[in-house]
This record gives C-alpha cells, structure tokens and sequence, in this order.
C-alpha cells in the first residue's frame, strides 16, 4: 500500500499534499470544483477562501499569532504564500484573496510529485492512504461515503458570508479611517450611525427576509460567526457589543465616540474591494441591499458581493480519531481540516500540515506522531480527539493550552511563558520529524 490520496483541495488539502510530495512521495490530489461547485465558492482555485479574508491576528502573543509562528516552523506552504499577498489590515493578517488562491494552485499543479484531478470523490479507496480534507462543504455523496465509514452521524452548523461593497462607491464623509483604541494603521473604515440611524436600520433588520433552510435542515450556528439579525433577535443593544460597537473609537471630526459604528475592512492589496466586518447573513439578497444601505455611509454603495448561506460539517472526532488524525477504525485513513472540528483557517490547515506528516513517517516505517500537547497545533488536536461531551468547532485559544508549571497570576506573563514553551516544543517536534526526502 504506497498510494497517497488527498481528497479536497482546500486549505488542508494542500498542506498536506504538499507535505507528502515533498517527502518525495507521489499524491493524487481529488478537487471536484469547477465541476461541481459549492453554495459559497466561486473560483475554480485551490485553497479559496470563501469567507473573511483575514487569518486572524498576527500579534506574536495572540492564540492565533503563535499557532502562525508553529506554521512557519513546520515550513506551511499556505502561509509562505499568504506572507506574499497580505493586505493592510491593522493587527489582522489578511490576504488578497484571488492572488494569494492563484499562486497555492500553480505551486500544488506545478509539483511533479502531485497529480491533481478535478473530479467529485464518490467512493473513499481503502487500498491506499488517504487524507480527507473535504471540507465543511463535503459534497452529500461523499458526506454518505463518510458516513459509512465511520459508523457515526455527522454534525453540522451554518456559516454565513459578509457581504463586499465596491470602495469607490463608499460615501466617506459618514466615517472615519481608524483601528479600536488606536491601535495598528487606521486600516479599517468606520462608518458611523446616530442612535436613530441605528433604531431605523436595526428595526429593518429584524424584518429582512431571510433565504429558506430546507425542510431536511436544522439551523444551529456556530457561536464564533453569527449571521448579524441572528444577533439582532437577542436584544436591541446586542448590535452594540457585537458587530457594530463603538468602545475604543473616536470620531475625529466630533471629537466624540459614535452611537454605532460598521467596519469596513480591505479585501484585496488595492483596496479596491472593503467587505463589512461581523456582517455575516442569510438575509435575502434583495434584502441585503436594501437594509445595508441605510447605514449612511453605504447609501449609494454597490455591491459586489453579496452575504450567503452554506452548511459547515464536521465529525465527532473525538470518537473517531487518534491524535495523530488517524481513523482509529482504519488507520491508513486520515482526516485533516475544518471537517475534524477545528475552526478557522489556520487551524485547518495546521492540521493539514499533521496529516501531512503522519502518512510520510508510515510510508517510511515509522511511528505516525501526535503534535506536542505544549504547542497550539497540539493542544487543537488534543481538543478534538478528547472532547468529553459534544464536539464544538474550537479555533487558537490560550485556554487549551496546558497551564504553566507554576501558577503565574499577571495574565501577559502567562501568556508570554505559554508561547516560548509552544514554540521550543515545536522546533523539538520538526527535529524529530524529518522530512527530506
């Protein structure tokens, strides 16, 4: 059994196929898009990113400022090549989403080691090693196949879409260029409402007509990414320490703090494109724009992009996987990215990088790994193959993280302690591992 095959060719997919291959091992990487598309994807790249273009922050102290740093150690194609496309965006990491997808697809069809065929997997192979990176849109036949597999129903939550608005079309005289507390370069518009603007919009909100669930589905959202009248519906002012809050920002031209504010983040190096941060929906289309455009400064905006609605699923993994992302049931098969239950793009293609290394330490005759408990990548993986009760999608937290030898009270110091621990245990990790072919 020498065959690999990475099903999916998202942001763990080729992570992982790119591991492997480089390990000097041949893969065939199955994509069945653009022959089959997804409710959210709209290019036929590698790696798109179909939500926010942000990868979190990038502060070395932050959760997912060291799990990037453990990335960069264990060499991550996907965020060598982010690093080429980012965009300005105050303490945030954000890509060009186009160029940065454009450049992960002619490095993995490029690869003489990776062969990618863009074809819908229907059947899982059991005469091979298999990674399956599918995604939290795993097409429905693939989704039985697993089912299958693993003897267990799958779970699922919805993830909505913020919408994109043209920058030229963006009236700037109702806002300010600035980030919260001052902080980064002024990366972020804010456009601003008085409470009546807010009363009006937030009371139209509630009336927007939403896109229907089939009778088959259930909603349940995940908590990190709530579509904004989902927010509306728990309270009037829950706007206000959400999505639209105003703490930290001060109006230059009144010298004030506004009653209300909404984000407008740049999508692309040009700054041509700006999508509405937190602005998540399944608001009808037609409903979109007419409810987002009573924020004053995007009364005349165009839209290029409007929110949506698509189903994220994943697998109790917890009952499924080993720590090193093995099917305990087969072992020859491996799982990797959002469909484990990790939340965010990073740590699904972290886990990527995992999987990745584990199916290249078996073809070698050596014992697959789990990531050291210390690190971020290891206290992911921890989270969703121990989970106690029901698996929750978890993204970078220092909560998972194991406490430090000694009880340190000041929270800063903890933290910093935290991360040199993680980063020397990942280095420990890359030494043991060795990769070249």
């Amino acid at each position: 059994m020498s065959k690999v095959i990475v099903i999916g060719g998202g942001l763990a997919g080729t992570e992982a196929a790119y591991k492997i291959a480089n390990a000097g091992f041949k893969v065939k990487l199955y994509e069945m898009r653009p022959k089959r598309s997804t409710p959210a994807h709209r290019t036929p790249y590698l790696a798109e990113i179909v939500c926010s273009n942000s990868f979190g922050s990038e502060s070395p102290t932050s959760a997912s400022g060291l799990l990037k740093q453990e990335m960069d150690i264990l060499d991550s194609i996907i965020l060598k090549v982010a690093k080429e496309f980012k965009v300005p965006a105050g303490q945030a990491f954000a890509v060009d989403r186009e160029k940065f997808s454009k450049k992960i697809t002619e490095i993995i069809e490029n690869h003489p080691n990776i062969e990618v065929i863009r074809e819908e997997i229907t059947e899982i192979p059991t005469d091979s090693f298999v990674v399956i990176a599918s995604g939290p849109l795993t097409s429905e036949k693939l989704s039985l196949e697993i089912q299958k597999l693993t003897g267990s129903e799958y779970l699922y939550f919805y993830d909505a879409i913020s919408p994109v608005v043209d920058a030229s079309t963006v009236d700037y005289s109702k806002g300010f260029w600035a980030d919260r507390y001052g902080k980064g370069s002024a990366d972020y518009f804010n456009c601003v409402l008085t409470q009546e603007e807010y009363e009006i919009f937030y009371e139209e909100l509630l009336k927007g007509e939403q896109v229907p669930l089939k009778d088959f589905e259930k909603a349940v959202y995940f908590e990190g990414c709530l579509p904004i009248e989902e927010i509306a519906r728990r309270g009037k002012q829950t706007l206000l320490f959400g999505p639209m809050k105003p703490v930290g920002l001060i109006n230059p031209k009144t010298g004030k703090q506004p009653f209300a504010v909404v984000q407008l983040r740049k999508e692309n190096i040009e700054g041509t494109l700006l999508s509405l941060v937190g602005f998540q929906t399944k608001l009808k289309y037609s409903d979109q724009k007419k409810v987002f455009r009573l924020i004053p400064a995007l009364k005349d905006a165009e839209f290029v992009k409007l929110g949506s609605i698509h189903r994220n699923t994943f697998i109790q993994s917890q009952k499924l996987l080993h720590p090193t992302l093995q099917l305990k049931s087969k072992p020859n098969i491996l799982f990797a990215g959002q469909i484990t239950g990790v939340e965010g793009y990073m740590a699904s293609a972290s886990t990527g990088i995992i999987a990745g290394i584990n199916v290249v330490r078996i073809l070698r005759g050596e014992e697959p790994l789990a990531p050291p408990r210390e690190s971020m990548i290891g206290s992911l993986i921890n989270y969703i193959t121990t989970a106690k009760n029901e698996l929750q999608p978890m993204g970078p937290n220092f909560a998972i993280l194991p406490d430090t030898e000694y009880r340190i009270k000041d929270k800063e110091k903890r933290k910093a302690v935290k991360v040199e621990r993680a980063l020397e245990s990942i280095k420990a990790f890359k030494e043991k591992i060795n990769l070249h072919p």
